[in-house]
């Protein structure tokens, strides 16, 4: 009898516990999931201003100097210079509405805006060596919120190669196993120690990382060593 009711009282409390946590780690999801909604809408926001008002007044100004009379030499050099650098604004500005919500990935999905960027970032980085090559031979079909993860989780591995690891390749591969998304990337970079890094400061980029696998209840792992680069792996399920 006793036996029974502390085994009750036991199971109870078990109970309770995954209960507990289970509506802890959805509530920690939701608030993950709302800080990036909150972000993702902003730069929604930020992407259209720049391409829907300053674009436009910046092709006006340049209609307006195209169309002063150069009373000189001097003045047409000057009239030249100026219409030639308000393109270099307009083209800067169109480069950062894209960077912020690409519209690639909103008209034609997430295959092809990662190609796309990866072609960018291939052209940016002529002069430091690096060559992206990206791989994905199967058709996906995911949500809108998985593909914007998705697509931010390749950008923040990108710009982090580009800004740390000084690697001369970098692979890019999405393949779909049974009913998951693998996302893997390796580079031959220097690498670094991953679990002193997350010990000691994550740093955004890892953070985000983490944060974007976790909303999408994807598992994370990174494999990296200083002098034989890194590699992640994202498990993500469909």
């Amino acid at each position: 009898m006793v036996v029974g009711v502390v085994g009750s009282v036991l199971i109870y409390f078990i109970i309770t516990i995954i209960r507990y946590q289970r509506r802890s780690l959805r509530l920690h999801k939701e608030k993950i999931q709302a800080e990036i909604d909150t972000l993702e809408n902003e730069r929604t926001r930020i992407a259209s201003d720049l391409h829907d008002e300053l674009g436009p007044l910046l092709s006006a100004v340049k209609l307006q100097i195209n169309s002063l009379d150069a009373a000189n030499d001097l003045d047409a050099l000057t009239i030249m210079k100026s219409s030639t650098h308000i393109d270099s604004i307009i083209t800067k500005l169109r480069e950062i509405s894209n960077n912020l919500m690409p519209n690639t990935l909103v008209r034609k999905g997430l295959q092809k805006a990662i190609a796309e960027f990866v072609e960018q970032s291939n052209q940016t980085t002529q002069s430091s060596g690096l060559q992206v090559k990206f791989i994905c031979e199967q058709s996906l079909n995911l949500n809108q919120q998985k593909e914007i993860n998705i697509y931010r989780i390749i950008q923040e591995i990108v710009h982090n190669t580009i800004k740390h690891a000084q690697a001369s390749c970098l692979i890019i591969k999405m393949v779909i196993e049974e009913n998951r998304l693998l996302l893997m990337t390796a580079d031959n970079g220097k690498g670094f120690d991953y679990f002193l890094k997350i010990k000691d400061n994550p740093g955004l980029g890892l953070r985000n990382l983490q944060s974007r696998a976790e909303v999408m209840g994807a598992e994370l792992s990174c494999q990296s060593e200083p002098g034989k680069g890194t590699m992640y792996t994202f498990e993500i399920p469909l």
